[in-house]
């Protein structure tokens, strides 16, 4: 139990339904669909569409998205895999001729197909039970509207508004400037394109008049995009990967995310005795740390689109966690691995909803950096992700830049059964911490025996090309002792990443805890 003499969030408690998410207005929208006789699904979907609108710089309708879910009355979890492909097109070699080394990040060559909008009408078709117009609504209501700008919010628009370009500054700066806190925006664009998916499905989305807006705006831009590349575009269904860690299983989506990232992570840390440390002190940043680097340094080399990733099972092999936990010495810190081979972000919204049959949605969706590539459809406003930019242009490398192939991606949603029971959806916002985010939630609830919302409130660190970033909640004698170690040690500017957890009791009371890094909450009834 927290102590209330200090500022904190208490659990939120519920029995019907619970939503945490990144921002108030989307969990409340969630509950009103579970209200109305939505399950979880319907709720999960009405909520991130909406979050697009709430957070424009995080996420939107041209972006992707990862789901796990466990059917009511099952402890199956399920995969969908909603990540877009190269347009057929283009390819590595084309960009290493123009002397590129990197897919630029703010290029219509960064701009992978949006496969969120198919991931979303498919998951309301096959799993849903009011209807798409009746999700979709809430959000096309709040675009017309508008949405009065939160604090986290504002903050990252003033920091990323620099990133858009030409018709995007028109549909997301007011005046020529990033809104401010309370200042209201509008997407009456992205409002009619929800308006005909809702009556026309996917396709109202992927061929016509909207598929035209953005392949238009991504020729325009020197992109090698067709209508017949947004045709193309479908999600799929995949199959989880999971690994033990203490009493705890963690549940992760497949490659091409990087969750079998966060399982080595927590293989490589359950060689060490973390219950036996400061939840708080340097010797178990420390560890955490060198772990990431090893880990990391795997996902780099093996992670790539699943029809491209060979070397999955020697991720998860408890051999390669113990041979690598080999290489961690406890009294110094080892030079960094190779840098990232995707760019860096921390862009993102997560999602997670338990309903009263007990579905549980464990939903991200993201245009990787902040506004994505920059550019937006000139009618719609639909700003276009720049998830390309996740693809290496080394040559022969499994996640190799080619036409119709899934770069690799950082956002990973979690799920955590416990005896073979589904206890947890949850999920670590944050760009390439993700991994890190999910092995330290899992460590804090099961090694130090935190509830939901005091795993997600308790401090971060993370090693990250040779920068060992420490949030504030740490004292200065850590940070010194971690230094002593060798460790390059920052405070970062922007806190570490924002999770959302729901825990399902055997009695059926939910509890649900959201992080205060972000604007959102949790909220039950």
């Amino acid at each position: 139990m927290r102590d209330f003499h200090f500022p904190g969030r208490s659990p939120v408690l519920a029995t019907n339904g619970m939503c945490a998410t990144s921002h108030p207005l989307a969990a409340k929208t969630a509950i009103d669909i579970l209200e109305r006789g939505g399950n979880a699904m319907d709720a999960a979907i009405a909520g991130a569409v909406l979050l697009g609108i709430c957070e424009p710089q995080m996420t939107g309708i041209g972006g992707d998205c990862f789901v796990l879910y466990s059917p009511a009355g099952s402890d199956e979890v399920l995969a969908l895999n909603g990540s877009g492909r190269a347009p057929a097109a283009l390819d590595a070699a084309t960009l290493r001729d123009a002397g590129e080394t990197v897919v630029p990040l703010r290029s219509a060559h960064a701009v992978t197909i949006p496969t969120a909008i198919d991931a979303f009408c498919h998951l309301s078709d096959t799993l849903g039970q009011i209807g798409l117009e009746a999700v979709l609504a809430p959000a096309i209501r709040y675009a017309d509207a508008g949405i009065p700008v939160a604090p986290r919010v504002a903050f990252d628009w003033a920091n990323e508004a620099k990133s858009l370009q030409g018709k995007a500054r028109e549909h997301f700066l007011l005046s020529g400037k990033a809104p401010k806190v309370g200042e209201v925006f509008r997407a009456p664009g992205q409002a009619e394109v929800l308006r005909r998916v809702a009556k026309d499905g996917r396709d109202a989305f992927y061929t016509g008049e909207i598929a035209e807006d953005m392949v238009a705006a991504l020729n325009a831009a020197g992109g090698l995009h067709t209508v017949q590349d947004f045709t193309d575009a479908r999600a799929d269904a995949s199959t989880p990967v999971a690994a033990p860690y203490k009493d705890l299983e963690v549940v992760e989506h497949p490659p091409n995310g990087q969750g079998a990232t966060a399982l080595l992570l927590l293989n490589i840390l359950a060689q060490f005795d973390i219950a036996g440390m400061d939840p708080l002190g340097a010797e178990r940043v420390h560890i955490e740390a060198e772990a990431t680097k090893l880990a990391y340094d795997a996902r780099n080399r093996f992670l790539a689109d699943p029809e491209h990733t060979t070397r999955l099972d020697h991720m998860l092999a408890l051999e390669t966690a113990r041979k690598l936990a080999a290489l961690i010495d406890p009294k110094k810190a080892m030079a960094a691995a190779a840098p990232l081979s995707e760019a860096v972000h921390r862009d993102t919204i997560y999602i997670t909803v338990v309903d009263r049959d007990g579905m549980a949605v464990s939903l991200i969706y993201s245009i990787f950096h902040g506004f994505g590539s920059g550019i937006a459809s000139d009618k719609f406003g639909i700003l276009l992700q720049n998830r390309g930019a996740g693809f290496t242009l080394e040559e022969g490398h499994p996640n190799e830049l080619k036409g119709g192939k899934r770069p690799m991606h950082t956002i990973i949603p979690g799920m955590i059964r416990e005896q073979g029971r589904v206890v947890m959806p949850f999920g670590v916002m944050g760009g390439a911490y993700q991994p890190c985010g999910h092995a330290r939630f899992a460590s804090n609830i099961t090694d130090f025996g935190m509830d939901p919302q005091a795993a997600i409130d308790a401090p971060r660190a993370f090693s990250d090309n040779g920068i060992l970033k420490v949030e504030r909640g740490y004292s200065e004698a850590v940070r010194a002792k971690l230094a002593d170690l060798g460790h390059k040690v920052q405070v970062p500017d922007t806190a570490l990443g924002g999770a959302q957890a729901i825990r399902i009791g055997k009695d059926g009371v939910l509890e649900g805890g959201s992080d205060p890094r972000k604007d959102g909450c949790a909220l039950g009834y």
